[in-house]
């Protein structure tokens, strides 16, 4: 079978899902449009992508990591997503409700909610009603032509790119156990550099299930001594934080406050009306938003709201802002979503803020760091998805820094523990940054 995509077509794809390739499963001119020939080349078979083409040169289709099959009930899958070609670039839907992402029906082809179905009832057809699932343009998706003159299904199998490592790493890092010593001890010892401010504070900013509040549970753990979960964190499509919170970190169950707070928020999401509202921002970096305010999507805080801070001290304010990504979806960051992020940017800059990004979920982007957690700086993967992650957000590449959460261990690991801790280090290196400026 040859493949209908071309090379760029695929590649230009690929480039969103991470060190995969494709592999033609299907194919409705050689199998037959129905839906017995599809079910029979490609259940059990993920991820896939699926692909329809019409005769006015339309290439549209879906992505999900379930595997298919008869079932005739929905999956979730929160990666989902619905696609088209415009103009020779790749154009995607993000899953509006991953409980509903796909439905596994006998009678069709691929079938993307409700919103998009390839090979509908057994016929060369699609079934197209963007709304509650996907939110798409139909007539740029697929030009409103509904007739099918070949639907393909390629499974989406690891390519060696994601194993690729360089001889010397271009970043130093010592992994050992003095190494976790001595970082410990620096953040135990640091002092701003002003009087008036005992402890760092440092803003967290993601969107849903990035892994902000799973940040600082694990950096909460490293200095417990053992794993401990005091932040709500969890798998949602939504955000599970719908609170304003300021943890102050212990060096020990009943040590000494750390010199360090992290402030956690809500999740941004990439629609509009939900999530962390971008208003809120200026108001939590100003210092004006109290611990334990209830976020409200609709209505963002305002001076007449209870706690609202009027006349906030500089310890109130913040001196670093970070941003956590996940390094599985860097490459998939929907477009609303870079907008709010950029516009966050802009107001942290025009308030003289520093920023860090905290890349998340490395091990899960790239195989080399499910072997070893040593291997981040050798990787040319991981290196790509930083580069990624600074282009997105207009960084520079010293400004971003890879981890690994505890999210379902019991027991520290001491690599593990050694990226936290570097990734701490820079936040306060950032901070004094900004009291330097403070200074000046």
């Amino acid at each position: 079978m040859n493949s209908k995509l071309n090379r760029s077509q695929q590649i230009m794809i690929c480039s969103q899902l991470g060190p995969f390739e494709l592999k033609l499963l299907y194919k409705a001119t050689i199998h037959g449009f129905t839906g017995a020939a599809f079910h029979q080349k490609c259940d059990n078979q993920s991820p896939t992508l699926s692909v329809g083409y019409n005769a006015g040169g339309y290439i549209f289709g879906g992505y999900t990591r379930q595997p298919f099959n008869q079932s005739g009930q929905y999956v979730n899958d929160d990666q989902a997503f619905v696609f088209s070609f415009v103009d020779g670039k790749l154009k995607k839907y993000p899953v509006v409700s991953p409980p509903h992402a796909v439905k596994m029906n006998g009678n069709c082809g691929p079938y993307f909610g409700e919103s998009l179905v390839l090979v509908n009832g057994n016929q060369p057809i699609v079934y197209s009603n963007p709304g509650n699932q996907y939110n798409f343009n139909a007539a740029e998706m697929h030009g409103n032509n509904l007739n099918l003159t070949e639907c393909e299904v390629y499974q989406i199998v690891f390519s060696t790119k994601g194993m690729i490592k360089i001889e010397n790493p271009w970043r130093t890092i010592i992994w050992n156990i003095e190494k976790r010593a001595e970082l410990m001890e620096s953040i135990r010892t640091y002092k701003p550099t002003l009087s008036s401010v005992s402890q760092a504070r440092v803003l967290l900013i993601g969107q849903v299930g990035a892994g902000k509040s799973s940040f600082f549970n694990s950096i909460n753990s490293v200095f417990r001594g053992h794993v401990t979960s005091q932040a709500i964190a969890g798998s949602s499509s939504t955000s599970l934080t719908t609170r304003f919170r300021s943890y102050c970190l212990k060096a020990g169950r009943e040590g000494k406050p750390l010199p360090i707070i992290l402030c956690d928020t809500m999740g941004l999401e990439d629609s509009k009306g939900a999530g962390l509202d971008v208003e809120d921002i200026s108001s939590i970096l100003e210092g004006h938003m109290p611990d334990r305010y209830q976020f409200n999507s609709s209505a963002p805080l305002h001076p007449e709201s209870h706690g609202y801070r009027k006349s906030p001290d500089l310890k109130d304010k913040i001196h670093c802002l970070t941003f956590i990504l996940d390094a599985t979806k860097v490459s998939i960051m929907p477009a609303k979503l870079a907008e709010k992020l950029e516009a966050i940017r802009k107001k942290a800059n025009l308030l003289g803020v520093p920023q860090l990004v905290v890349l998340t979920k490395v091990d899960e982007a790239c195989p080399l760091l499910k072997e070893n957690l040593t291997n981040i700086y050798q990787s040319v993967y991981i290196k790509e998805i930083m580069q990624g992650a600074s282009s997105k957000l207009g960084m520079p590449l010293s400004c971003i820094v890879p981890v690994r959460n505890y999210v379902e261990e019991l027991d520290l690991d001491l690599n593990t523990d050694i990226l936290l801790l570097s990734a701490v280090i820079q936040m306060l290196r950032f901070a004094d940054n900004y009291f330097d400026e403070i200074s000046d």
